[in-house]
Parts: structure tokens; sequence; C-alpha cells
């Protein structure tokens, strides 16, 4: 997907983007190494985000707010740290969140990102996990609110946008992991007034968003999110617009050919 903008960009005889395996006890040393190295920069996956923070020289006001980053920057052997969770998040919707009653499902990083992002920008959020308590104390943390985690199914009437931040449904409807069950809300019950966000993704589209789609929502995937997450690192990391259709095409077919990718 990098690679494919870079070469749409006309940077690919300068630029390349690989990817490196790192252990935690090895990742300081990484870093510091790729500072000294002359790196431009670093996309950062679990389980370094908060290390990467942490490590920073400097970081951006939205890194500090969510506690952790995702895209780091090196110049003169300085790590700035940010985070494009947020961004590419919201970069993803089809029109700003102001307004919108937002409810938010888990309670994990990504979910810290995504509800930042939504309070952040005016929308009315709700987080719902299946242990109350991390939800409770993330909605104090950011100025949303917890919802009780219950048998019962929430009334999804009560939501114009309903973000999927789990895993249910990772890596494609019927590939085993926890089922649609394991929500507090029916697919079925989504409809033409619904905006849905799966940050679930993998080879093949997820049972509720297969579903929601099919009832008149609108749908955004996890790897359109991926893919604007990864054009607002190439925006810092070369100050250019990144060329979005060339990385969704190049994504969609890495993952169409692909088990399921880690998150």
């Amino acid at each position: 997907m990098h690679n494919a903008a870079l070469a749409e960009l006309g940077l690919a005889d300068e630029w390349s983007y690989e990817a490196i395996e790192v252990a935690p006890p090895d990742f300081e040393a990484l870093l510091r190494r790729m500072a000294a190295e002359g790196f431009v920069g670093a996309n950062v996956t679990v389980p370094h985000k908060v290390a990467a923070l942490e490590l920073a020289d400097e970081a951006s006001e939205e890194a500090l707010a969510i506690g952790a980053a995702n895209t780091l920057s090196f110049s003169r052997g300085r790590i700035t740290a940010e985070n494009t969770d947020a961004r590419g998040f919201l970069d993803s919707l089809p029109a700003p969140p102001e307004g919108e009653r937002a409810l938010v499902l888990g309670a994990g990083g990504s979910a810290r990102a995504v509800a930042w992002a939504l309070v952040t920008e005016g929308a009315q959020v709700s987080i719902w996990n299946r242990t109350p308590e991390k939800a409770e104390r993330l909605a104090d943390e950011l100025g949303a609110s917890a919802l009780p985690s219950s048998d019962e199914r929430l009334a999804t009437g009560n939501f114009n946008l309903i973000v999927n931040t789990t895993t249910v449904g990772m890596g494609g409807s019927g590939e085993g992991g926890p089922g649609l069950k394991s929500l507090p809300i029916r697919a079925d019950s989504l409809g033409e007034t619904h905006q849905l966000v799966d940050l679930a993704y993998g080879s093949a589209e997820t049972e509720l968003a297969r579903a929601a789609r099919a009832h008149g929502a609108t749908v955004v995937d996890g790897l359109e999110v991926l893919v604007r997450q990864g054009a607002a690192s190439l925006r810092i990391w070369t100050g250019l617009e990144p060329p979005i259709e060339a990385m969704r095409r190049a994504a969609g077919a890495t993952w169409q050919s692909s088990s399921a990718p880690d998150i």
C-alpha cells in the first residue's frame, strides 16, 4: 500500500517502505538505530504503540491524548511521535461526526483513539465493553458515557453512528473467532439511518458489515480506515497529498490474497 503510493508520487527511486519485526526488549535499540541511520519514519503497531510514545523526544497532542503512537518521524537523531489512528478514522467517515449519537463497541487502544476523535469533533459518544469497568474508565477519561454490559441487546435506534473496534469478524465471516452474538447489537436492526464503521478487516467482509449493508446501512470497513491511517502517515513524512485510490487498490489486492492480518 505505501510502496504503491510512493510509486504514484514519483518517490519509488528514493523511498521504500518495508516491514521490520522486533521483539519488545529490542524495540528501543531499533528505534535509536533507525533515527541515527537516516530513516525518515516508521509506523508502529501493537504491542509497541505505548512504548513508542514513551521513547519519543516529542509528541503530538493526539498521541498524548490517546496515550499511544503509531507514527514516528526521525530528524537529526530525534524521534517525534504522532497518532494517525484518530485522523484515519475521521477521514474514512462520509461526513464530519459533529452532533452524531455514536456508539463505540470495545474499550481497547483502537476504541480509545476512535472515542477521542469523536468527542473532539463534537459527537455524543457512548462506550460499551464486555467488561463494564473498562468502558467506565475510558468514558470518564474522555468525556463520554458508558453503557452497562448485559445480555440485553442495545436499541440501535438511539445511535446514528456505530463503530466496532472489537475483533469480532476479524479475518472475514466464518473464519473463527468471536461471533456476532458477542456484540450487544443485532445486525438486522441497522438500517438506512445508520452508519457502521467496522474496524475488523481481513480477506473478506465481516458478517456484521455484510448484514448491515444488506439492511441499507452506510458501511465503512476496516480496510478503508487502514488506508486512511496510512495516508495520514505518508502525508506527515512526505508533505505530499497521498494517492488514496492507488493505496486502496493495493491494500485490497494484498488482503484478498492473504490470510487475516494482525492488528
